[in-house]
């Protein structure tokens, strides 16, 4: 456990503090990383800590923070720096104290001002990650094209090669601009992985976001994850929908959304999810 007094150290460099006297507290850091608060006097800062080829994961979610924190319109941790010690690849962040209660009406209205938030074209200037899966962001003026090369069939191609071929996959990627009839979605700065553990509420009951997989795409992709493990309630739709209506045909094409994170779940963790991607294939086709 020496590395935490480097991992101190270089944290002293770079973000101004003198972390030579340190404290410890070990914390969940999700599915993939180890993490733990330093603190220093009254300064603490958290720290995602994983193997040192991990690194680019790491870079890739700083940038994806600083982008979300440069918007302006809800509160994101600030990144302080990330580095390297004994083989382990390290990202400092600003601690936040969590405990609120939890504002859905305000996590909606915050998510739209967000949305709102847009660039030329799809996609970003750097890949990143869907929990540990290569997330792909190449920037392109096609939504549809987007979508069914840099999501689904990625992650559909994914499954391939870990052995299973689900069946009218390829109907699927065919059929994707049926859906978008009427509709042209444009470019919005969205999270990319904002489900309930990705959220938390200060004290003063803000919304704050992170652990993000950030790309400009369909507003309305932000929610496939959303769905997946069940909204946000009543207060947080009313809110986000008084502010940014969903298109006609949004209650066909969640499916779409959802899907790519089903897959994604069934690409990392394995048959368990295989259900849930067929059930969502299914309501795509046969509706």
């Amino acid at each position: 456990m020496d590395y935490w007094k480097q991992i101190a150290a270089q944290l002293s460099e770079c973000a101004g503090v003198d972390f030579s006297s340190v404290s410890v507290r070990k914390v969940s850091g999700g599915c993939i990383n180890e993490a733990v608060v330093l603190g220093a006097g009254s300064r603490r800062v958290f720290v995602k800590i994983n193997d040192q080829s991990r690194r680019n994961m790491f870079e890739a979610e700083a940038d994806g923070l600083r982008e979300l924190r440069a918007s302006g319109v809800i509160q994101v941790p600030e990144v302080l720096c990330c580095g390297e010690v004994e083989g382990k690849a390290w990202l400092g962040l600003e601690c936040i104290e969590f405990g609120g209660q939890s504002n859905q009406s305000e996590l909606g209205r915050r998510l739209a001002l967000l949305h709102q938030r847009s660039a030329p074209r799809f996609g970003w200037h750097r890949d990143n990650t869907i929990g540990s899966t290569r997330q792909k962001n190449s920037w392109s003026d096609d939504w549809t094209r987007f979508w069914r090369e840099e999501r689904l069939g990625f992650q559909f191609d994914l499954a391939k090669r870990r052995g299973t071929a689900f069946a009218r996959s390829e109907e699927v990627l065919t059929r994707i601009e049926e859906w978008f009839d009427g509709y042209s979605p444009k470019p919005s700065l969205l999270h990319g992985d904002l489900w309930s553990g990705n959220i938390g509420f200060t004290n003063a009951g803000s919304p704050v976001i992170f652990d993000p997989a950030v790309y400009y795409g369909d507003r309305e992709a932000e929610f496939g994850i959303i769905e997946m493990f069940g909204g946000f309630g009543a207060e947080f739709y009313r809110a986000y929908c008084q502010a940014s209506p969903f298109a006609d045909g949004f209650e066909r094409r969640k499916y779409l959304y959802l899907l790519y994170h089903q897959l994604n779940h069934f690409n990392l963790f394995g048959k368990i999810y295989a259900p849930q991607v067929r059930a969502s294939i299914r309501c795509l086709l046969n509706k």
